[in-house]
């Protein structure tokens, strides 16, 4: 067993949505996929049925998360991958992907590590169409 060579717990931030919300992210979260671009599952502390992450450097993926800045007018720069609509924003070390018209916000922070990032999103994708209702398409 290589238990001792894996990393630990990522740390990421538990979000506080609304008691709605947490409850349509628990299924989503743990219907998320064991692996994405190839990076195994690990734990989060604190531990959350909120939260997951992948890989090293880790893919944070957070449900329940407030819009991000920005997105309200940047409809525009909805963008699909295998029918599920993101938001991306750019930050010093990667990107934040966030879904966009879901019945809730998941959030994926994506290290530049693994450009192309929205790589990544191929592989949550059907686990969100099942689990996060379509409210509104991308245009």
């Amino acid at each position: 067993m290589l238990a001792g060579c894996s990393p630990g717990p990522v740390d990421i931030a538990v979000p506080s949505p609304a008691s709605e919300v947490a409850e349509a992210c628990a299924p989503l979260v743990q219907a998320l996929p064991e692996k994405v671009l190839d990076g195994d599952r690990r734990k989060t502390e604190p531990p959350s049925p909120l939260t997951t992450a992948y890989g090293d450097p880790p893919i944070e993926v957070t449900c329940g998360v407030a819009p991000p800045a920005g997105m309200a007018e940047a409809q525009s720069q909805c963008f699909e991958v295998n029918g599920v609509g993101w938001f991306a924003k750019e930050v010093s070390n990667g990107f934040i992907f966030t879904t966009i018209g879901r019945k809730v916000y998941l959030e994926i922070a994506v290290p530049d590590k693994y450009q192309p990032e929205a790589n990544a999103l191929t592989d949550v994708s059907d686990a969100i169409k099942a689990h996060n209702t379509l409210i509104t398409p991308c245009t």
